[in-house]
């Protein structure tokens, strides 16, 4: 095991590896938010009751992405501990079993969507309108097609970024997205197709992004490469490995997801206002953050590296020096939103009193980000590349639904301060994650809990 005090000259990355990991990762973070948003324009021309169709269905499939995301980090910190101790050949098995393990569940939960569809639809939904049923019938019947092949691309993407090489994960999301957005303006504004004209577009990007990952992955001369198989023998003691990190992660994402479902049924008690003001900001947010989280992908592969080579000198110091990355890009990036925040709101037409309450928040969130994002979201980054994946969980859900959730109520509802208290309580979450996050790593704790 080498010192805390190894020589930088042999550090596992250098700053040019640094900046083509982060560089291409913030590039694919940025196209998900605006290919998100244009997504979203192109469906309002199809009709409102197309939007919420659509809209509904998305909840499941946003839930499902986090889930195979999630699964995604398990595989690349276990691929890349194994790629930090020198072990070539047990990192391929890992990326092998991470593969085979994520498309099986892929194909039981489309299975299982597609059985469970009337439930769906009138038990999950609930009481709708019979135009919006139609299209979320139609659109889930296109879309849920599509999960093995979106669970494929993730594993995919989390292999090349254990490598380092988040360069190619960045081109087949740019030829995915393209083709997405290609096809929905073609066939919605060229062909006049409703909600098929956007759910076909979304099932054909992902069946090629898939199909791209899994060619530029089984190219033998690559760190780490998945070897063409008919057959699937599971390693449950790698699959154990995944999952110690992958279940815990996705049960966090999850949680997450449900918390921002009971926390929007409560903004829409505060009137129109409110909720048009909440989703505003909602998505300006996604901006304000967005290099922090692509940030943090990059915090995953770096550090099971330096913990597979069991150099724990290394991971403090990527740790402390990914964390000053974080600090300098949320600095700029929330500066330059603020500064355009005029011309922002101009463009959403919005009224004055939801202008100004979206201001508020959005300027309120700014500083929020530049001092405590990074230790709320970062650090914990570092711990699930360690293998310490349970104790961010229990600390990320249980600040979450006391924190967040309760203080909602609070603040919003019974001290009158309606949108902005909800925001206010996202970041006492947000407060009391990174006191817990930070105590633990000068605890020691999350240390020599490697998987390999």
């Amino acid at each position: 095991m080498r010192t805390e005090e190894t020589d930088k000259k042999q550090y596992i990355f250098d700053n040019r590896a640094l900046t083509a990991l982060i560089i291409p990762l913030i590039i694919e973070q940025m196209l998900a938010v605006l290919v998100g948003m244009a997504d979203s324009i192109m469906v309002a021309s199809v009709g409102e009751a197309a939007v919420s169709g659509v809209s509904l269905v998305d909840n499941i499939m946003v839930l499902l992405i986090n889930v195979f995301a999630a699964l995604g980090t398990g595989g690349a910190v276990v691929a890349g501990q194994y790629l930090g101790q020198q072990r070539k050949e047990k990192a391929c098995q890992a990326a092998e079993q991470l593969v085979w393990f994520i498309t099986v569940c892929a194909v039981v939960i489309t299975l299982l969507i597609y059985a469970c569809k009337y439930w769906i639809l009138h038990g999950v939904f609930g009481q709708i309108e019979a135009d919006v049923m139609g299209h979320a019938d139609t659109y889930l019947m296109i879309v849920t097609a599509s999960i093995p092949f979106i669970a494929l691309y993730n594993g995919g993407a989390a292999i090349f970024r254990t490598m380092g090489n988040s360069e190619i994960s960045m081109r087949v999301s740019i030829v995915m997205n393209v083709i997405n957005i290609s096809g929905n303006a073609i066939l919605i504004y060229g062909f006049h197709r409703g909600t098929e004209g956007v759910a076909i577009p979304t099932l054909v990007s992902r069946m090629t992004a898939a199909i791209l990952i899994m060619i530029l992955l089984a190219d033998r001369r690559r760190a780490i490469y998945v070897r063409p198989s008919r057959g699937y023998r599971p390693d449950w003691d790698m699959i154990r490995k995944i999952l110690g990190i992958g279940v815990p992660n996705g049960l966090e994402n999850s949680m997450f997801q449900l918390g921002k479902i009971i926390v929007l049924s409560l903004v829409s008690t505060f009137g129109t206002y409110a909720i048009a003001a909440n989703a505003v900001s909602n998505v300006i947010a996604s901006f304000q953050v967005l290099p922090g989280m692509a940030i943090a992908l990059a915090v995953t592969t770096v550090i099971a590296r330096c913990v597979g080579a069991g150099d724990y000198g290394q991971v403090k110091y990527y740790t402390k020096k990914l964390l000053c990355i974080t600090y300098a890009c949320m600095v700029v990036t929330n500066v330059i939103i603020v500064l355009a925040l005029p011309l922002i709101l101009k463009a959403y037409n919005l009224s004055s009193q939801t202008a100004e309450v979206t201001a508020d928040i959005v300027i309120f969130y700014a500083v929020c980000c530049v001092l405590i994002w990074p230790l709320a979201f970062t650090i914990p980054a570092t711990f699930r590349a360690s293998g310490d994946a349970r104790m961010c969980m229990v600390i990320s859900v249980v600040s979450m639904w006391i924190f967040r959730i309760i203080f909602s109520y609070i603040l919003g509802k019974y001290m009158g301060m309606g949108v902005f208290g909800v925001w206010v309580a996202m970041i006492i979450d947000w407060v009391v994650r990174s006191i817990c996050f930070i105590a633990r790593y000068f605890s020691g704790k999350w240390k020599h809990q490697a998987l390999t």
